[in-house]
């Protein structure tokens, strides 16, 4: 009778670890065939979204131009102490290099870098190169003095030493308003061409602005739509997305025909004598709110929406049975309950903010643009990349940092309700 027990005992654990190692294999099966579904749309975001963010981005801190086109200058300058002028070698490689530069006719990239640290130096850096070309014998130290006094002055090499690294904190800094003097201190850029915080404030005013905004209008619309019959709700629910079968070109268009002089507007406030004449509501910040608004509301209402049709109806109802008001009930019973639909929304809605570009760009002034212009600029306009790169970086890291900000509240309120 043993030995029969046993043997039982043998064949179930034989059953259970051979019924493991199926399950195992089917496990393994299903995982295989959901990466390989998900793996074609991975490889498309991977090499035409991310890998080009990435490389875009890296140009923020990495400029080997100086390093490329002046070598044996980059080499000269690596053991200078940056306390007195550099010694006849270096002026010999500076030579040696503005020469083949400008015979190679590459001299222009340089003046173009060195320029974006020392203003004004590019055409300076052209006369050099073609002086320095007919230089055949030295002393270099004088002879480039005497070119121009730009090489008499150790700020001049500083910069020029620092350009030759390829990796540069450069733009990153100057994206901050911030700089480096002579000695590598770090200085806060004059107030005459200190721009970029200014910015990137303006920049986070515009984008909380219209968040709020959005979710004032937003929310009364999310709420009537989560309580009409469901006939009526989706009636609704078509005319929110309905702007986005139109371009957004389009509607853009539209706010400024709208909010001209006079538009149709103006004629309404001027004809119901709200006004004596025609305000200016486009080409400033009312223009931009107004028009960023009216775009960005669909993305606030969605998430609303989503999240009040699964708030069930009892709740109220059982708070009222209990006496609490209307407005008590609602404060303290259905508002907490959206909560996840307006951290939702207003997120999505102040991201998508923060980089909008054609509609200040349309209805906003010079006052109003948003740091999204700046990168176009730099991109389109004088073709500093790493500039653009740096400003970008910038704004994504503090995307980035928001979002994370907000996961963390998320996260803590998700562990106290639980």
């Amino acid at each position: 009778m043993t030995a029969f027990a046993e043997n039982i005992g043998l064949d179930i654990a034989t059953d259970r670890d051979a019924l493991k190692r199926r399950l195992r294999a089917v496990e393994r099966k299903r995982r295989l065939r959901a990466l390989v579904l998900v793996l074609p749309l991975f490889l498309f975001v991977l090499f035409s979204f991310v890998v080009p963010i990435g490389d875009l981005l890296r140009l923020a801190i990495y400029d080997p131009t100086i390093n490329h086109y002046m070598p044996q200058t980059a080499a000269a300058l690596s053991g200078w102490d940056g306390k007195d002028l550099p010694d006849e070698a270096a002026y010999a490689a500076l030579v040696a290099d503005l020469g083949a530069a400008n015979k190679a006719k590459t001299v222009a990239l340089i003046g173009k870098r060195l320029n974006y640290e020392i203003s004004g130096i590019r055409s300076k850096i052209l006369v050099s190169a073609r002086k320095a070309e007919k230089l055949t014998a030295g002393p270099y130290k004088e002879a480039m003095i005497g070119i121009d006094p730009i090489w008499n002055d150790r700020g001049t090499w500083a910069v020029l030493q620092r350009a030759s690294a390829s990796f540069t904190s450069f733009y990153v800094l100057d994206a901050l308003d911030l700089g480096l003097d002579a000695d590598g201190q770090l200085t806060a850029t004059p107030s005459d061409r200190a721009i970029y915080v200014t910015l990137f404030l303006r920049t986070l005013n515009i984008s909380i602005t219209v968040t709020v905004v959005t979710l004032l209008l937003g929310f009364p619309l999310a709420y009537l739509m989560a309580t009409l019959p469901t006939r009526t709700g989706n009636l609704l629910m078509i005319l929110v997305l309905l702007p986005f079968w139109t371009s957004l070109l389009v509607r853009t268009t539209a706010w400024v025909v709208l909010l001209q002089t006079n538009g149709v507007v103006n004629e309404i406030i001027t004809g119901l004598g709200l006004a004596g004449e025609p305000l200016q509501l486009v080409y400033n910040r009312v223009g931009v709110l107004v028009a960023m608004t009216h775009v960005l509301l669909p993305y606030m209402i969605l998430p609303l929406y989503s999240v009040m049709r699964s708030i069930p109806p009892a709740h109220l109802r059982a708070a009222y049975s209990l006496g609490a008001r209307p407005v008590g009930a609602f404060l303290r019973v259905y508002l907490p309950q959206t909560l996840p639909g307006i951290g939702a929304g207003g997120l999505l809605v102040f991201i998508l903010a923060l980089g909008y570009y054609i509609t200040p760009a349309l209805v906003g002034g010079p006052a109003d643009q948003m740091i999204s212009w700046f990168i176009a600029f730099y991109t389109t306009s004088t073709v500093n990349w790493g500039m653009a790169s740096a400003l970008g970086l910038l704004l994504l890291v503090a995307t980035l940092a928001l979002y994370a900000v907000y996961a963390r509240l998320v996260g803590a309120d998700r562990m106290r309700l639980g």
